[in-house]
């Protein structure tokens, strides 16, 4: 009977600790690098994301290759010239919600989260911080955040011959609506 009943309580835990994550895997991201002379963007909608909510860790990561462009040639330069994806294949960002108390997961309403943590780009590893916005609707929960990174700090080189085509400061936004992980 003692043997059951921790059999219980375990299985108990371990749903309890797993009702504690939300993810997703469809998350977005969109990249751009745009000038005058020229529009630069991509996007993603297979980035994949956790977040503890017990303890506001939060990891976040994309397959570079996965960026697509409207153009087919940019995103052949993206990928080879730029990013050097099948060297540096993902992208990732782990971190933090600074104010987590403030941020009530059961309860529908909207939330602004301050996040920190490091990113990773072409194999480079920088702190960045921004804020993001959470709606918590029924259980589920949709977040948003928009952040510059300058190109030069990720070591991404850009040739003299295209470098007033294309900014040196990149806007990225993350969109992403998580669910319990299961």
């Amino acid at each position: 009977m003692k043997k059951l009943m921790f059999l219980v309580g375990a299985i108990g835990l371990v749903f309890n600790l797993s009702a504690q994550k939300i993810f997703t895997k469809k998350g977005i991201v969109k990249f751009t690098a745009s000038s005058s002379a020229e529009p630069i963007a991509g996007k993603t909608n297979t980035a994949s994301s956790v977040i503890d909510k017990t303890s506001g860790n939060l990891e976040f990561a994309i397959l570079v290759k996965s960026i697509k462009f409207d153009k087919a040639l940019m995103e052949e330069h993206f990928n080879e010239n730029y990013m050097e994806s099948n060297k540096f294949p993902k992208a990732t960002f782990k971190g933090k919600i600074a104010n987590l108390a403030d941020i009530n997961w059961s309860k529908d309403g909207k939330y602004t989260a301050k996040i920190s943590g490091d990113l990773t780009i072409h194999g480079v590893t920088k702190p960045i911080t921004s804020n993001a916005d959470l709606v918590v609707k029924n259980g589920k929960v949709d977040a948003n955040t928009k952040f510059n990174i300058e190109v030069a700090d990720y070591n991404i080189e850009i040739p003299s011959l295209v470098k007033d085509k294309i900014a040196k400061t990149a806007k990225i936004e993350v969109i992403a609506s998580y669910e319990n992980l299961k």
